[in-house]
Formats: structure tokens, sequence, C-alpha cells
């Protein structure tokens, strides 16, 4: 199989995930450029992307660009508190006791998902911030019920969505009250989107929460936004930026997690066999369920190096995981000679959201991690997985 420019993929084991530190840079150059233009600060989503020996090369707090990252759990925060080192966002659709007894010491911005959840830790965190030296800043994320998202699992705005406050809940409220310790606001509605979608967003909150950017000193813009994208409208991007700046004094944060790596990482993996169902499939040593949930879920059918469409190329396939789900595949593959066993495949664009999902269902091992510099062909850090990963999960 053809491989992309410089990697060998029998370089590394397999299967394993390829992170190359060249393209992550080349997207660090493209976000710090709307964070110079237009005084945004921009972090890192670990729910996207949390290979954290990339960090050092992505955190301003040492040679990178972003500010900072944003957690959806307290294992996220303290990730990023330790390896990260910038600024530590956190958010989830709900905080137990124990959660926030934990997040206070880690965080410096925490967003709340609901009114009841905010009335609730108020007064703890009150108490926290009277006795720190560093003020935990809090926020609410808002619902602005204006759907962008074409998939609605993947869309925080769809009529059933349980995430954000909606404007009819704070109908019945004392908002001087309400908002006493509030200092943000924060709204996400896109899902791999451009600036146009963005832009549509703000009108919807400028119109219908005006009474909230008026009373906070930081708007957080949520993620979605693939502003490493070939295609991106990063001029709309920052004019959306400085429209809301020049009429609310606010900083504003967006939280990008596959902008971040997109098309900067690839999984490799080898033929285990072929066999003969409707038609020619390939075992591979992976698998889509376990190792690229996302295949399944979204769906979506990931690239493959060197690859066609079915029928496009001499030899089609089938793509088949190693797991017993029946429905572990992975797509439809020609090829411009037969596979065989032992060749080697690089599925693309596998650094954002299938390192963080991958599950040990069918006692499957973890793909090994690696960080690797296409620039110089070193690999920067290696991770295997083995027996204990699969039983300490476990009791």
């Amino acid at each position: 199989m053809h491989s992309p420019e410089k990697l060998n993929p029998f370089d590394f084991p397999s299967p394993c995930f390829v992170t190359d530190l060249a393209k992550l840079e080349k997207n660090m150059q493209i976000l710090n450029s709307v964070q110079e233009k237009t005084g945004a600060k921009i972090l890192l989503a670990l729910k996207g992307f949390a290979q954290w020996k990339s960090f050092p090369y992505l955190s301003r707090a040492m040679q990178g660009k972003l500010y900072g990252a944003c957690a959806s759990s307290v294992d996220e925060a303290r990730l990023s508190k330790e390896e990260f080192k910038g600024e530590v966002h956190a958010f989830a659709a709900g905080f137990s006791l124990q959660d926030m007894q934990e997040l206070l010491p880690l965080c410096d911005h925490i967003t709340f998902n609901s009114l009841t959840q905010w009335k609730k830790f108020r007064p703890m965190i009150a108490q926290y911030n009277q006795n720190s030296e560093k003020p935990v800043l809090c926020g609410l994320r808002i619902n602005p019920e204006h759907s962008e998202g074409a998939v609605e699992i993947y869309d925080p705005c769809s009529p059933a969505s349980r995430l954000g406050i909606r404007l009819k809940d704070f109908k019945n409220e004392n908002l001087d009250e309400l908002f006493d310790g509030i200092t943000g606001l924060h709204f996400h509605t896109l899902c791999e989107q451009n600036a146009d979608a963005l832009d549509r967003t703000l009108q919807v909150v400028e119109k219908n929460f005006a009474f909230m950017l008026e009373h906070v000193s930081w708007v957080n813009f949520g993620g979605g936004h693939h502003i490493t994208r070939d295609d991106y409208d990063i001029d709309l991007l920052c004019a959306c930026i400085e429209r809301v700046k020049a009429k609310y004094p606010v900083q504003i944060y967006l939280e990008p997690g596959e902008a971040v790596a997109l098309k900067a990482g690839y999984l490799i993996v080898s033929v285990l066999d072929i066999t003969e169902a409707d038609m020619p499939t390939a075992i591979i040593d992976s698998s889509a369920a376990c190792h690229m949930p996302d295949v399944l879920e979204m769906p979506y059918r990931p690239m493959i190096t060197g690859s066609g469409e079915q029928d496009e190329k001499p030899y089609s396939y089938r793509l088949g995981g190693k797991s017993c789900l029946a429905g572990d595949t992975v797509g439809i593959y020609s090829f411009d000679e037969e596979l065989k066993e032992g060749d080697r495949l690089v599925f693309e664009d596998m650094a954002i959201y299938s390192m963080v999902k991958t599950t040990t269902f069918n006692g499957l091992r973890l793909p090994s991690v690696a960080l690797w510099d296409s620039r110089s062909g070193k690999t920067l850090a290696m991770k295997h997985f083995g027996y204990e990963d699969f039983k300490c999960r476990l009791s």
C-alpha cells in the first residue's frame, strides 16, 4: 500500500495510532493566527484529543500556542492541570458533590448546565473562593435552541437535548440574585462546521440572551469549529469574534477539539485474513467497534491511503474488524493490488475522537499510541497496552 509522505507503516507496531507533530504544529499556527488577530483565547477540548505527550507542543505555558484545555470530567481536568499547565475549564451535564470537591482546586472556570446545579454549588464555591488566592470563575451554559447540527446524536440543540439552559428557564428568576457569582456565558451549537454556522448562532444568542451578555466578562463560543479545515472561513470567524467584543467588553474563548488535531493522525492496521462472503472481506487486527467507534455512531467511512471507492480500483474488499460484533465493519474499499495477509493499511485523520473513545470490548487490546515527527522521521513517544490495561478496568 502507498503510505502518507515519509510514514512507513512497518516502522510501527500494529495496530497503532500515530500522530504527526508537524501537522499538529501546522494547525497551531492557524489557530494562533485567530488568537493574534482577535484576542480570543483558544482551548483544547480534551474530549476530542487527549494525547498528553503532545501537550508540550500545544500549550502556551510550554512551547505551544493554546491557552489551556477544557474538561468534561474530573480526570480530564486533572490531566489538563498536570500536563497542559494552562487554564483549566470544566463543563459537564451534571456534577456530583465529589466532582465539585475535586474540581475546585483544579479549575479556573467551571460552567454549569442548569440553574439548579448552579444554585446547589454556589455556596460551596463562594466559600472556596474566600480562602483561595485564585478564585474559580463560574459560568452558565445556555441552549440557544438554534440547531446547526446535521446528525441528531451530535447536535447540542436538538429538541430533546439535555444540554444548556433555555430562555424560558430564566423567566421566573431574580436575575440580579441569580447572576451573583456568575461571570461567564457558554454556548455550543456546532459539530465539524464552518464559521457561517457560528455567525447564525451568534445572531440568535445576541437577540435572546443580551441580558446575559451585558452582565458577563467572558463568553465561550464552545467547540465544533473546523478552523484548520482547508475551506474554513477564518475571516468570518474573526469578524464574529470582533463584532461581539466591540459590543460587549468580554474575553472570548473557543474550545475546538477536532481543529487542533485535524488530519494530524493515522491508525495503522494489518490484514489478518481474506474471506469470502457476498464479496471479498479483509479481516484486520483492529475494530470499528473498539478502536473507531465514530465509524458506527456517526456513521462515516474513514479514508485509507491509496484506496478508492468500491469498484473504483481493480480489487474491492469489505474491511471487517476482529471483534465478535456482527456489524464490526469499517466500509468497502478498492485497491490497485490484491490484499494479502500481512499487508499494512493506513487510516487517515485518526487523531481526533478515535483515541479517546477506544474500548477493550472482547478483550481486544488497545492500539499502541505514538507521537512522530514527519520532518525528522523520529518517533518522540510510544505507548503500548496489554493484559493489565484490560484487567484493571474490571474487578
